[in-house]
């Protein structure tokens, strides 16, 4: 099979790879349906996130099963899935504490660009629709994958409660998605940080009831501004650098509560400034395994529809397409069909 692999700073290629196999008894081997390029696979990309020697790409993914290992036990071929970007047994005790992405047997998906996927600890890691779903869904149900559970879980770690004041720095395909999920979790006001006008509108659409096109101080201002002069309850970070992640703390109100999912590069915080913010911190890699029922669950019955973050769709041969446009920012997020 072909496969996308990136060699350095803007070389990707599409190019031959092994077929994937079962190699543990718990493996699944699963046909994709779609899968798509990630904000976090710019990094590299973008030459911020060395590169050793070729490696192969992907780790959002949605599918038919294939093939089981012979320790599988509840997914079966046929069935129509979804797998989040870390593995896990879910059984474990981080597993039971909701922290899959924290799994003691974790392993991070990197193999997904691609028309063929093994998927490690698969009935821990997949999560099984009744039927076969109908096409115009695959979309949604990919975004469940990662940039949809990765938004979720940012405002719940940001503690969003029905009637709050949350902000959303970031408008990439996670922070549009963070703003959808603090709508479905009940904010009252949704400040979307962004300056860029197709974005905006995506955000308005996901709920955002005010868009802040200034940045840095003047963001914080804004938002300050926009609060009676003491911040959001909730903040999103959905970034990932020094600046995004400053402007998220200090945007918060004392108490209030920031939560940061974008992969930091760069990232440090100042012991002195933080303890006078006040502000409570939580964050890291999505545990997408465990909102992933709950999110297959909305999308199926048409409750939301996050696949409207991929704006680009392209065969998956044409990848390489697919991250310029990104990193041009011709395209927020870039579906791949195999």
């Amino acid at each position: 099979m072909q496969g996308t692999m990136i060699y350095g700073p803007r070389d990707i290629r599409f190019e031959d790879r092994p077929e994937p196999t079962i190699t543990k008894p718990t493996d699944a081997i699963i046909r994709l349906s779609a899968t798509c390029i990630c904000g976090s696979d710019l990094w590299p990309y973008r030459g911020l996130q060395p590169i050793a020697q070729p490696t192969p790409m992907g780790h959002e993914y949605c599918g038919t099963v294939e093939e089981v290992g012979r320790d599988v036990r509840y997914i079966k071929p046929g069935q129509f899935v979804v797998g989040s970007f870390a593995t896990s047994d879910n059984t474990c005790v981080i597993c039971k504490d909701g922290y899959q992405s924290s799994c003691v047997h974790r392993e991070f998906m990197s193999t997904a660009q691609a028309p063929l996927l093994r998927v490690p600890l698969a009935d821990g890691t997949l999560v099984a629709t009744c039927d076969l779903p109908p096409k115009e869904m695959i979309p949604s149900l990919l975004a469940t994958s990662d940039v949809l559970g990765t938004g979720w879980f940012a405002a719940d770690a940001a503690n969003v409660k029905p009637g709050a004041t949350v902000a959303v720095v970031g408008d990439g395909a996670v922070g549009l998605l963070g703003v959808l999920s603090a709508k479905q979790m009940g904010a009252k006001r949704i400040i979307a940080m962004s300056r860029h006008a197709s974005r905006q509108k995506l955000a308005r659409e996901f709920g955002a009831t005010d868009i802040v096109t200034e940045r840095g101080d003047d963001g914080v201002a804004r938002i300050k501004e926009l609060t009676d002069g003491i911040g959001a309850n909730s903040v999103l970070e959905c970034v990932g650098t020094q600046e995004s992640m400053m402007q998220a703390i200090r945007s918060a109100r004392p108490g209030g509560f920031v939560s940061y999912v974008g992969v930091p590069h760069g990232v440090s915080l100042d012991g002195e400034q933080l303890f006078f913010a006040h502000v409570h911190l939580h964050g890291g890699p999505a545990p997408v395994r465990r909102y992933l029922p709950k999110l297959i669950k909305l999308v199926l019955d048409g409750k939301i529809n996050p696949g409207k973050v991929f704006d680009l769709t392209l065969p998956l041969d044409q990848v390489a397409e697919g991250y310029r446009a990104m990193d041009e920012r011709r395209a927020i997020k870039t579906l791949l069909q195999p």
